[in-house]
């Protein structure tokens, strides 16, 4: 199936402001990463999140005013998934459940007209979370040297590199977008969690797939049109690979949209993270890990030509 004929975009013609409309992104994100920060959840940071289904549920307000006795009135507390339902999230260290079991006592003692009952409850100590922090860095460290050696293998080193920049451009641009957007928008939470890095691998393996389809089609059509130049190769690679661009990501882009706005708190963050990572993916296939590719190679024939003389 195509949705477009015979297309015929200069895509790369663009490529020198494509650079820097990214590197300005990227600065942007990093500047908001220096001043902002990141904020990272309980899964990674230790901590207690409960999560309280009321019948009849009491004002954040009256719950932070509950808590106070317990010293917990600075606590995260916002509504979660229906309209009775009250996330509450502390990084307060206690041994075993005590935080978790003082909370719900505290929501009897100044709510004993109100029924609720523990919808979710997890407690992380600070030494897991701090293992967990690793193990998510390491594992998307590797799974970029991963695709790093996999492109080089299938294609030629110079494809590897394209591929692994613009999957760092990806991650950068996306944490940069959630350290901006944090906070910035009530009903959306967009700290660091489990969740989020399973967003952040999953785009890596979404951009990768396209920046391959689009290296294949180069590779096919290096053989068949020599006559051509690599800027003309690549850019009719790019037009031959659109259709199942736009079809592919649109089918997902529907997914995940769906996911945030009709899928509930618990999966919103994933969703965003994962759409802000499609829509970076599919440019960066393009105007990143095509663009490094084409440039690579006009470099090393001037450099021969120069050599040559």
């Amino acid at each position: 199936m195509q949705l477009f004929k015979k297309t015929n975009i200069n895509f790369l013609s663009i490529r020198r402001i494509t650079y820097s409309v990214s590197f300005m992104v990227i600065l942007l994100g990093l500047g908001s990463l220096a001043v902002r920060g990141i904020h990272f959840g309980i899964d990674f940071e230790g901590g207690t999140e409960i999560v309280l289904g009321f019948d009849n549920a009491p004002t954040i307000g009256q719950v932070r005013t509950a808590l106070d006795p317990i010293g917990l009135s600075r606590s995260e507390i916002k509504y979660f998934g229906t309209g009775g339902d009250i996330l509450i999230r502390t990084s307060q260290q206690e041994t075993g459940t005590t935080v978790g079991d003082n909370i719900k006592q505290a929501m009897h003692d100044s709510f004993p007209e109100r029924q609720f009952e523990v919808l979710k409850e997890d407690k992380i100590g600070p030494k897991i979370g701090k293992e967990l922090r690793r193990d998510a860095t390491y594992a998307i460290v590797v799974a970029l040297i991963a695709i790093l050696g996999y492109i080089a293998i299938r294609f030629k080193f110079i494809y590897g590199v394209g591929a692994v920049l613009a999957l760092f451009h990806d991650v950068l641009i996306t944490i940069g977008i959630l350290s901006l957007l944090d906070g910035l928008i009530p009903t959306l939470t967009l700290e660091i969690t489990q969740e989020v890095i399973a967003a952040f691998l999953t785009l890596i393996g979404v951009s990768v797939n396209d920046t391959v389809v689009v290296f294949d089609r180069i590779r096919e059509n290096l053989k068949i049109y020599r006559s051509m130049s690599m800027k003309e190769v690549i850019n009719k690679s790019l037009n031959d690979t659109l259709s199942r661009t736009i079809i592919t990501s649109g089918t997902l882009l529907i997914t995940l949209l769906a996911l945030m706005f009709i899928g509930g708190e618990v999966t919103r963050a994933f969703a965003f993270t994962l759409t802000v990572g499609l829509i970076t993916g599919t440019y960066s296939s393009i105007y990143i890990a095509s663009a490094v590719v084409l440039d690579w190679n006009l470099r090393k024939k001037k450099t021969v030509e120069a050599g040559s003389k």
